[in-house]
């Protein structure tokens, strides 16, 4: 891992990388779609349609509803009003953290490692969700997905976190789950790590080539000089 030599901080995806978010976006999606006397999705469905914010997620939802037809600009607003007003109900009680991230967190606190959050999430949801699972304390700085002009794959949100934390490309890594995380820290020209257990839109991680490919989160530890023995535990829960 010769490129992470020079690293000095590290930001995290949130979705389908620290946290499984999928049941709770399913529950107020398929909500969402069935006061719209529409057919509800399923997670299985909605998996695939995590990544590119709320109103991506609701218009993929939408068109898959209406057998591929292109919703109205008004069927978007309604619904995405509907999905942000279930949602407030189902974030926090359907959002787990991934076995090891916890830890893996805490361990990277303890040793110094400055780390930055960037998400496509709404911007209202993130932080009580982040404290609701005890981890907001890590993060020195933490960019929603109305925080900036332009979400990722663009590498604004990333280069943000840089000017925050006062570090270079070459100096930070991001940890994602899908090619949007990985084109935007290859935009950013920063290096990246591709999780394999995240949604990514039922594609492989591999095909987005990120710079180094983890199975577990706590595998991140070894790059900081870490061990991953305490970490093991949470891994097998």
């Amino acid at each position: 891992m010769d490129k992470l030599e020079t690293i000095r901080g590290v930001a995290f995806d949130l979705d389908g990388t620290l946290v499984d978010t999928a049941l709770g976006l399913t529950q107020a999606m398929d909500q969402a779609l069935y006061a719209l006397e529409l057919p509800t999705a399923g997670e299985e469905n909605v998996e695939k349609w995590i990544g590119n914010g709320a109103d991506v997620l609701v218009q993929r939802a939408l068109t898959w509803a209406l057998k591929g037809q292109e919703p109205s600009f008004d069927q978007c607003l309604m619904a995405r009003k509907l999905f942000d007003s279930y949602y407030a109900q189902t974030v926090d009680e359907g959002s787990f953290l991934f076995p090891g991230v916890a830890d893996t967190l805490a361990a990277l606190a303890a040793k110094g490692v400055p780390m930055g959050l960037v998400t496509n999430k709404p911007t209202p949801f993130v932080l009580p969700l982040l404290e609701s699972l005890g981890i907001a304390k890590h993060f020195t700085v933490i960019i929603g997905g109305d925080d900036v002009q332009n979400k990722k794959p663009h590498p604004e949100p990333l280069l943000k976190v840089m000017e925050t934390l006062n570090i270079s490309a070459a100096e930070m890594l991001f940890v994602g789950d899908s090619r949007n995380d990985i084109l935007a820290a290859q935009a950013a020209g920063c290096p990246s790590v591709g999780m394999t257990y995240g949604y990514n839109y039922g594609e492989s991680i591999e095909l987005s080539k990120p710079d180094y490919v983890l199975d577990k989160f706590s595998d991140l530890l070894p790059a900081f000089g870490l061990s991953c023995k305490d970490n093991q535990e949470a891994d097998h829960e």
